[in-house]
């Protein structure tokens, strides 16, 4: 693989050791992908921030990392294991909660922005159409790449970390024009009405095409909330981490050849297949990915003058948090007894054991909570969820 000198400095250790390793973690993956030099990226995402993911052999590398590693472009933090101001509201142990701010501190001391969330372009890291980035999280690198036309690759942990110390990132997968080309036609021919059914087609395509990049034709309009919602689904269920919507998304392509279609009842069996026979419902949670200020905003017109009867979680940026006190929709929902989880989600919390069975509006949360956490999941509307909370 071409280096500029720069570059082989770097990689000699003229840049100090974090750079060093980092352009090691790059090396060693653009030569197994092929790829014929690296590239700038404009921005990162970092993924691997939980302690109940990356425990003491994670931090142990990170710390070693930030010794004399800063990063050089704008990054920012995927979820952590907690709220980082209310975990003990939430039932996060002191022990965990000590490892995670150890790790934050680290990631702090590199120069991140401890943004801690999974929607990092509703908190200001929105990449333009051809912008070459670097961003870890399945569900924003998606969407980045099909909603905003941005180009990356899913990175992990170590290698989205390595971008961010060092600016770039190898040049192969979807950062090429010839791997961004749909293969597949989807025809739609259902009515997509809500957040739900967009991830349920998400679970259907991830099924069918198994990493095949599609053109949808069919849904006449989308909002942000079902593009997230479909961007998480999709390749949470084994799809590539792109998708192409004929007037919707902004790359144009020519319809490939080979055609699937879907239907109603494909949408139907693919919401079925996320619920389970459920007694009782001991957690309710919305926000995977971390929820929009509409989204917060509709929750606070559901609660209003009700109370919750079931442990409620709302997940959010603490950036839309934030936006949600001044405009008084943070007191609604928390004089109903609902709970924000802010800077955490229950897919990268730890959860396990402490619940049996759950409801959410996020398929990706079915799929995570299933087999991670041995939950029950009771899959509805964002409505839906919220009557379950109240319900007595």
């Amino acid at each position: 693989m071409f280096l500029t000198k720069e570059e082989k400095r770097m990689l000699e250790g003229k840049y100090g050791n974090a750079v060093k390793k980092s352009m090691e973690i790059l090396v060693a993956l653009g030569n197994i992908f092929g790829a014929k030099r690296l590239i700038p990226v404009k921005s990162v995402q970092i993924s691997g921030v939980s302690y109940d993911n990356l425990g003491d052999a994670g931090i142990e590398f990170l710390s070693e990392m930030a010794k004399d590693g800063k990063v050089v472009v704008p990054t920012t933090l995927n979820p952590a294991g907690m709220d980082l101001e209310n975990w003990k509201k939430l039932g996060i142990s002191k022990e965990f909660a000590k490892k995670q701010k150890i790790i934050l501190d680290i990631f702090a001391k590199m120069g991140v922005n401890i943004t801690c969330t999974c929607t990092p372009y509703l908190v200001g890291n929105k990449p333009g159409v051809g912008d070459h980035i670097a961003w870890g999280e399945s569900s924003a690198v998606t969407y980045s790449n099909s909603v905003l036309g941005a180009r990356t690759n899913k990175e992990g942990g170590p290698s989205s970390l390595a971008s961010a110390l060092t600016g770039r990132t190898p040049e192969y997968g979807y950062h090429l024009d010839k791997n961004r080309k749909p293969v597949v036609l989807v025809k739609i021919e259902a009515d997509l009405k809500n957040e739900i059914d967009f991830g349920a087609l998400g679970k259907v395509l991830g099924e069918k095409l198994k990493g095949k990049v599609p053109l949808i034709k069919g849904i006449k309009k989308a909002s942000t909330e079902e593009l997230k919602s479909l961007s998480a689904s999709i390749v949470t269920y084994g799809g590539a981490p792109l998708f192409h919507i004929k007037g919707i998304t902004p790359e144009k392509f020519r319809d490939p050849k080979k055609e699937i279609i879907i239907k109603r009842k494909d949408i139907d069996e693919a919401i079925k297949d996320m619920n389970d026979k459920i007694e009782e419902v001991d957690l309710v949670f919305v926000g995977c990915p971390h929820c929009t200020l509409n989204e917060i905003k509709k929750i606070s017109e559901l609660l209003k003058d009700k109370k919750v009867n079931k442990e409620l979680w709302i997940c959010v940026s603490r950036k839309i948090k934030k936006i949600s006190d001044k405009k008084g929709y943070s007191k609604t929902i928390e004089s109903a007894g609902a709970k924000f989880a802010c800077d955490t989600c229950p897919i990268v919390a730890p959860l396990k054991g402490r619940f049996k069975a759950i409801a959410t509006n996020s398929a990706k949360g079915v799929f995570y909570n299933r087999n991670k956490n041995n939950f029950k999941t009771f899959f509805a509307t964002l409505e839906d969820c919220i009557e379950l909370a109240v319900r007595k």
